[in-house]
């Protein structure tokens, strides 16, 4: 055989440049690469959206990037228009003007959807804790209550309890007190009975409307919300029997088919709910016999007994405003 002399001059170079890896410059996309392993380099930069060798030389760093976005494995948008990774080279790229292309996303860009939302939703739980705290009396009238001092009772900034009470503002339940807080508002028997007078005049022309033109079965899908209210009754919580109370009452007037006249009611509604300066603390046969009223009430609908509808609703406003 043979012996082997030395490796032609080709064949070196061609395995060098194997040992050198791929030639830099234009040339095809290489094939697949094994995923990176967790603690690489590589695995650490594919979580903030993609690598750097990604982004073409001179591009400037993509939306994603940016704010730190992540891609899907597939090398596509995770939209799902299809478009290849590999296009995103481009985009971020200034022409030599210094002007960006098309396409490029700024740093001017709106926050993230999620962070906005998980805001609101803060503020949403602040509020609710609020105004339960109004309808059982624990907020008293008259008191100054200050955003931080409320934020480490609810273990949340001082945001959005502030954004909250703002809210609360412009329902009426409290009033800005410059450099303190805000203090709950101090009420009056008169302005119950206002509240109580102009719901009649709004809820019981509706419901004799309805008590004539809605059918039985309709009324009977109501029950659960009627029951509602009298397990919280049961139990004295007097800001979840507010909560079942207003519920049912929306309920029934929504079968009128008028949001604006739901809206404009249940704002009255919940009004009516905060207590007086005075008032005794809640007493559980007084929220039993107001709920009560929420099934007898149905019964007369059912029936169609109008006399019997205005004079429970009549009745039903002044009784559950004690």
């Amino acid at each position: 055989m043979p012996s082997q002399g030395p490796v032609p001059a080709p064949a070196r170079a061609e395995a060098s440049a194997q040992e050198r890896g791929p030639a830099q410059g234009p040339g095809p996309v290489p094939g697949p690469r094994p995923a990176p392993g967790p603690g690489s380099a590589e695995w650490s930069a594919s979580l903030s959206g993609r690598t750097g060798e990604e982004r073409a030389p001179g591009a400037c760093p993509s939306a994603e990037e940016r704010g730190g976005g992540v891609r899907t494995g597939s090398g596509r948008e995770p939209s799902g228009t299809g478009a290849p990774a590999a296009r995103r080279r481009d985009e971020g790229a200034e022409s030599p003007s210094g002007t960006p292309v098309r396409g490029e996303h700024t740093h001017s860009e709106p926050p993230a959807p999620g962070t906005v939302v998980r805001r609101h939703s803060v503020r949403g739980q602040v509020l609710d804790a609020l105004r339960a705290a109004l309808v059982s009396g624990e907020l008293r009238p008259g008191e100054v209550y200050s955003a931080p001092a409320l934020g480490e009772r609810f273990g949340v900034s001082a945001t959005p309890v502030r954004e909250a009470m703002q809210q609360l503002g412009l329902e009426g339940a409290v009033e800005t007190v410059p450099n303190r807080g805000f203090r709950v508002v101090v009420r009056t028997a008169r302005e119950l009975a206002e509240l109580a007078e102009v719901r009649a005049l709004i809820e019981v022309p509706v419901m004799l409307r309805l008590a004539r033109t809605v059918p039985a079965a309709r009324w009977a899908e109501l029950v659960p919300l009627a029951e509602a209210t009298a397990v919280a009754a049961a139990t004295g919580d007097r800001a979840g029997y507010a909560e079942s109370d207003r519920a049912f009452h929306r309920a029934v007037l929504s079968l009128a088919g008028n949001d604006q006249l739901v809206a404009v009611a249940d704002d009255l509604h919940r009004r009516s709910q905060w207590p007086l300066v005075s008032a005794p603390a809640p007493r559980r046969a007084d929220l039993v016999a107001d709920a009560a009223e929420h099934a007898a009430l149905l019964e007369a609908l059912i029936a169609q007994d109008l006399a019997v509808v205005t004079s429970l609703v009549r009745e039903h406003f002044n009784g559950a405003d004690r």
